[in-house]
């Protein structure tokens, strides 16, 4: 609330106000092995944001991949949240493309309840990981401080 009080005072004063607003992220690379499924739940505390990695070169796994990822977001705890889907392993010839991944995990079904993005990355060549860390901190930070 002081802060608030802070950038209004300065705001009606100075023509310019420019914020630098630092971000601490704490992140919890969680295996999505099914033995290890049951232990999800355990990092849902204060959540804002969730990360969901995807295979796009096993096709054969889609499937359960959708049924995880629709699952998990049912749990209450996790309403709302925005969901980042890094569609990884794009430098493999014969990956889905992120419009072909939006489609097999049904996510049009979740546009109206939260917001969402599939991005391409290859953890192999170190691409898209900084543009999908970028968007889910922007979304967060719009959802969470007021714009003035």
């Amino acid at each position: 609330m002081v802060l608030l009080k802070v950038l209004r005072k300065t705001k009606a004063r100075e023509k310019e106000l420019r914020l630098l607003m630092l971000f601490r992220l704490s992140v919890w690379d969680v295996g999505g092995q099914r033995t290890i499924r049951a232990f999800w739940r355990h990092y849902f505390e204060c959540t804002d944001g969730l990360i969901w990695v995807v295979d796009s070169a096993d096709r054969e796994r889609m499937k359960i991949c959708r049924e995880e990822l629709h699952r998990l977001l049912k749990e209450e705890r996790l309403a709302g949240i925005p969901v980042l889907i890094l569609a990884n392993k794009q430098d493999v010839p014969s990956a889905l493309s992120p419009e072909e991944i939006k489609l097999a995990l049904g996510l049009d079904a979740m546009a109206s309840s939260r917001h969402w993005a599939v991005l391409p990355c290859s953890a192999k060549q170190g691409t898209g990981l900084l543009e999908g860390m970028t968007w889910l901190v922007s979304d967060i930070a719009n959802r969470v401080f007021i714009r003035l």
